[in-house]
């Protein structure tokens, strides 16, 4: 589902075998003539974080980078889109967007079996679990407001002038990505859930009427995709592009807002039942607030729709990654298998979420 770039020696797991393995010398001669300085032998190391794209650490005589490629196996449509990555994180070098810098793209398979590009390796903090135990509530805090700070930021860009004017059709996201990922879900389901079932005819039949706003997303904007100054509250690169394109900002913000409502046990670590005022963390509330406030907004608009949509959209994801799994072609099969269970939460929490409106 996400994976982040620098997540400590303890989540690395020894060189993949199988269809995840990597040709260390073909790779070492692919990278000394198209990446800059780069010099071998190479020592790979793949990142036992992460659903969707493999993803590697390279360690050289010439320094460290990483690797991201798709995978292997039979894929979804349009899915795991590795050189989209490399040209929005190209597009946003130098922004007040921080990425870690790409380095080249390899659109021939037959270099490891399958595309891949080559980055920068960014080393900092991931915060894994959004309470931020390790952290005093003042830094708590700052952390949040820089997370919104960035998020503000990437609205705040104008496509066009990054050269990403074609990267996603124009109008009418919400019922595009309705459609996509009910389409998405159905492809990959692997029994019936009859709370899914009723959220996706919620979604279906709620979709609103285009307003015009259209912005770079990120698409899966949360805490764990930023890697923060080892010593600073600050964003030092914001990570895994796979879902980026053009398409509504309010997506973005209500995806990350999931964490609010999302109980913080059971492996979905969210923030709900938590007394986040005396942990230093901002509500729900006074989080959109600021991000409006940075934004020039009045207020968001279909907020519920938004929300909900956003659960939708991450449980037909899980649901994706529970089918690789069950195939033997997910990136990390055992920890895939154990989204399965967390999908029936997130679609009654949806669910829950619309009976609360309706009251």
């Amino acid at each position: 589902m996400t994976d982040a770039l620098e997540r400590g020696a303890e989540t690395l797991a020894p060189e993949a075998h199988g269809p995840e393995a990597l040709d260390l010398e073909r790779l070492r001669s692919w990278l000394e003539a198209h990446v800059a300085g780069f010099r071998g032998p190479v020592r790979a190391e793949k990142f036992a974080g992460g659903q969707s794209n493999p993803t590697y650490r390279l360690d050289a005589e010439s320094g460290t980078y990483v690797l991201r490629r798709k995978p292997a196996g039979t894929l979804l449509k349009s899915a795991h889109a590795v050189d989209r990555e490399y040209r929005v994180m190209r597009a946003l070098e130098g922004t007040d967007v921080p990425v870690a810098a790409p380095l080249a793209l390899c659109e021939d398979e037959s270099v490891i079996g399958s595309m891949f590009y080559v980055m920068s390796f960014r080393k900092g903090r991931v915060f894994w679990d959004p309470a931020l135990p390790e952290l005093s509530p003042e830094e708590r805090g700052a952390v949040y407001d820089e997370m919104n700070r960035v998020l503000a930021a990437l609205h705040s860009l104008d496509p066009q002038a990054l050269g990403l004017g074609d990267f996603g059709k124009p109008g009418s996201y919400f019922a595009r990505q309705v459609s996509r990922w009910s389409r998405q879900y159905r492809d990959s389901e692997t029994e019936t859930l009859a709370d899914m079932d009723a959220l996706i005819a919620w979604v279906e039949e709620n979709v609103p009427e285009d307003d015009g706003r259209v912005a770079l997303v990120h698409g899966d904007y949360r805490i764990d995709n930023l890697i923060f100054a080892p010593d600073a509250p600050r964003v030092i690169a914001l990570v895994d592009w796979e879902l980026a394109t053009l398409g509504h900002p309010h997506s973005d913000l209500a995806y990350q807002c999931m964490q609010w409502r999302l109980p913080h046990e059971g492996g979905l670590r969210g923030l709900a039942g938590l007394d986040r005022a005396a942990l230093g963390i901002p509500g729900e509330e006074a989080y959109v607030a600021r991000y409006c406030e940075r934004r020039g907004l009045s207020g968001i608009d279909h907020w519920t729709f938004c929300l909900a949509f956003s659960f939708f959209r991450i449980a037909a994801i899980l649901q994706g990654v529970k089918k690789r799994a069950l195939d033997g072609t997910g990136s990390n099969p055992e920890q895939g298998l154990k989204m399965g269970p967390l999908i029936p939460v997130i679609a009654r929490t949806a669910l829950d979420l619309i009976a609360d409106d309706g009251r």
